[in-house]
């Protein structure tokens, strides 16, 4: 038999993006708690509200099914006296687990006899035990940030305001703090109906009645429901404008979080505005007053923005022309930013970078921006895309008209040297509009008001582009800089954040990252790959580090073995994600891996080589050749075929010494796949060799010599991939 529990914890408003981890973090640890103690259910749903947590757990059965428990005392020895009588041990034993003299057997086991009991468990009701699951699975620290109120000792996001729980048709009573568990639960704010001028309670006996009793109420508590009602209002009421919604899945989602009635209104602003970049007005009202935005057929903004409301207003015009007195405001801020920004040219405030901190111990914007510029030419020559900075150069060379590449006609000048004036130029201004107005008023605008800007002041396209690509990836699987240009200023951007907080101290720990140092290492990363980037990660690491020098607190070499550790450990992450096995990529990283192109190749052929039937002999060989070798340095001499005195030795090397040219000529090819099945060949051989020669011979310099022709057949593998660190 089994029975449906409800649980919902109502709140003050949680913040938007609180609601959905909250509930995926709930339903984790009550599927957790409900397990520990044998307890079977169905399934678990979540819904949720700015005011409400719920879980719903179906199926949940009634009591804890019985169990048997097989207990192991103290050996014999200890268990009775010379005399056979109980020893203290013994009986302490009875005593701690409820049992009697009797129930006491000796067992044989492979560490001799003991004594040992089986005691049946009867399993508790369901409604018995919940009390402790809800209290346990409430009380934990999910919540990224929590708060204290009043003078109780208990914390949540928001202050709790009621727990309902119900399980079946009875409330299951607990306390979490002051507030008491019943079965009542509240509807909305201002629309349900009132008591004593607050919401009345809803008392439940069941889910039915619970969905039902908050319907009534106007709480809609499927944020999915909610989803779908705020889309399809939000489409109507931009078609009844004579356009279509702009796609804004994230503020979509955001909204859904924020209300638990919503209803849809849709206001104007003045056609004047218009004239602003596009951008400006779709974040003033997305932002910072949760607007969506109207575009027209030809994909052009619309005069008209549609807002979600958390209840229905008595005189809708009102609202109307509230939201649009709040939006128009946001606009003439952003209108007298914008005209007053476009008076100083782009280059021109590059200077202004020097007043602008990036960092207490790593100096102004300026400085990084002089850092990242030489670095992303330093990466521009790696891949033969420009040429690095000469001569006497410096990044702030770029502000002149000299290396302004829209003073130039690229067919006349040397293409590398035409390269190096966009990369140059795009980095040295990456970060200029931080000093505008509308940045200063929009954060979120970075890059892209300096591509504006730039457009705006006749800098190349190229250099436009790159200064807004600069910023991609901006989240977890987003869009990547689509030009090379921006793909270099990216990464030395990043790479110079990454450098200089290890140079620091600034080391992300546990979910510690204050200057998103993780993300930035996979933008790098997935730029690297999307882009087949071939250079050297500690090449980049040294150049940048370098640049960072005079600011470094810490010992070069330690920083420079963290950097490299840290990207080492964020591909080896994004890797597992895409499905690569954990053996595979251990055993690649275990080999050089500084160029992650080829080392993301060699992944894939060695999870393609594994399919191979000589794959498993070869591994087991493998491990062998790493186990003996273990702790023992051979030396970087090869083994003297004239100290060899067994057939098996003698082939061993001679096959050693056939496959390394092979090896070499396929590992600069990048033809591993070749390589490991070449790999393969040799197998019967090391196996005859393992067989018929002791390697730890008594003689030291036979002993020696076998090392080194082991380390020499190791050193096949070892550039390529570690195999011994594959599942055999």
């Amino acid at each position: 038999m089994s029975k449906d529990l409800l649980v919902e914890i109502g709140t003050e408003e949680l913040p938007a993006k609180v609601v959905p981890r909250a509930l995926i973090a709930l339903e984790g640890f009550l599927k957790k708690n409900l397990e520990a103690k044998r307890l079977s259910f169905d399934s678990i749903t979540t819904l949720g509200t700015p005011r409400r947590l719920t879980l719903i757990v179906k199926g949940l059965s009634e009591r804890q099914p019985d169990s048997r428990l097989e207990l192991k005392g103290p050996q014999k020895k200890a268990a009775f006296d010379s005399e056979g009588k109980p020893t203290g041990a013994l009986l302490g034993f009875i005593r701690s687990q409820g049992l009697e003299l009797a129930d006491i057997k000796l067992v044989s086991t492979d560490k001799g006899e003991y004594a040992t009991a089986v005691k049946e468990i009867k399993g508790e009701d369901t409604a018995l035990i919940l009390p402790g699951v809800l209290l346990e699975t409430i009380s934990q620290e999910y919540m990224p940030k929590s708060m204290r109120w009043g003078s109780y000792d208990i914390s949540f996001s928001r202050p709790i305001h009621w727990i309902l729980s119900i399980y079946g048709k009875e409330p299951v009573e607990f306390s979490y703090g002051h507030i008491k568990s019943s079965d009542l639960t509240y509807g909305h704010r201002f629309l349900s109906e009132k008591k004593d001028g607050r919401p009345a309670p809803i008392r439940v006996s069941s889910v039915e009645e619970y969905l039902k009793g908050l319907e009534a109420a106007f709480v809609i508590p499927d944020p999915w429901a909610r989803k779908k009602a705020i889309k399809e209002g939000v489409e109507k009421a931009a078609a009844e404008a004579g356009g279509a919604v702009l796609p804004d899945e994230g503020l979509l989602e955001e909204i859904a979080y924020l209300v638990e009635y919503p209803v849809v209104l849709r206001g104007s602003f003045e056609k004047e505005f218009l004239s602003l970049p596009r951008d400006i007005i779709v974040n003033a009202m997305r932002e910072h007053q949760r607007y969506f935005s109207i575009v027209g057929k030809d994909g052009h903004l619309l005069p008209f923005f549609i807002t979600v409301a958390n209840t229905r207003p008595t005189d809708i015009d009102v609202v109307r022309k509230g939201n649009e007195r709040v939006l128009r405001a946001r606009l003439n801020d952003a209108k007298f930013y914008f005209e007053s920004d476009i008076k100083k040219p782009l280059v021109d405030r590059v200077a202004s970078l020097k007043g602008v901190v990036f960092q207490a111990k790593l100096g102004t914007s300026f400085e990084k921006v002089e850092r990242f510029t030489s670095l992303a030419l330093f990466l521009g020559a790696k891949i033969g895309f420009s040429r690095p900075l000469e001569n006497g150069e410096k990044p702030a060379d770029f502000a002149s008209d000299a290396f302004n590449p829209a003073k130039y006609d690229p067919r006349s000048v040397d293409p590398g040297l035409y390269s190096k004036y966009i990369l140059g130029r795009a980095a040295l201004l990456a970060k200029a509009d931080l000093t505008s107005g509308v940045v200063g008023e929009f954060p979120s605008l970075q890059g892209v008001m300096g591509s504006v800007y730039a457009n705006r002041n006749g800098e190349t396209q190229d250099v436009s582009v790159a200064i807004y690509e600069h910023y991609l990836p901006s989240s977890s699987g987003g869009a990547l800089p689509a030009s090379l240009t921006g793909a270099l200023v990216s990464i030395a951007d990043k790479m110079d954040t990454i450098a200089g907080c290890f140079s620091v101290g600034l080391i992300p720990t546990g979910a510690q990252d204050q200057y998103a140092l993780r993300r930035q290492a996979l933008g790098i990363i997935a730029i690297i790959l999307d882009k087949g980037f071939r250079f050297d990660m500690g090449e980049l690491a040294d150049e940048a580090l370098g640049l960072l020098s005079a600011k470094a607190t810490r010992d070069a070499q330690e920083i420079r073995a963290d950097v490299l550790e840290f990207f080492k450990e964020r591909l080896r992450n994004q890797l597992l994600t895409q499905g690569l096995s954990h053996d595979s990529i251990d055993a690649v990283l275990s080999a050089p891996w500084h160029d992650m192109v080829d080392t993301v190749k060699r992944i894939k052929a060695l999870e393609e080589f594994k399919a191979n039937p000589d794959c498993q002999r070869l591994v087991v060989a493998f491990k062998r050749v790493s186990n003996i070798l273990k702790g023992i340095d051979p030396g970087a001499n090869g083994p003297d075929a004239s100290l060899f005195a067994e057939g098996e030795e003698k082939a061993l090397f001679e096959a050693s010494r056939t496959i390394a040219p092979k090896m070499k000529a396929l590992r600069e090819k990048g033809d591993y796949k070749l390589a490991f099945e070449t790999l393969a060949s040799i197998k019967d051989t090391i196996d005859a060799f393992f067989d018929k020669v002791m390697v730890m011979a008594e003689n030291p310099e036979v002993r020696n010599n076998r090392l080194a022709l082991l380390n020499s057949i190791r050193g096949l593998y070892s550039g390529v991939a570690d195999l011994s660190r594959l599942t055999a």
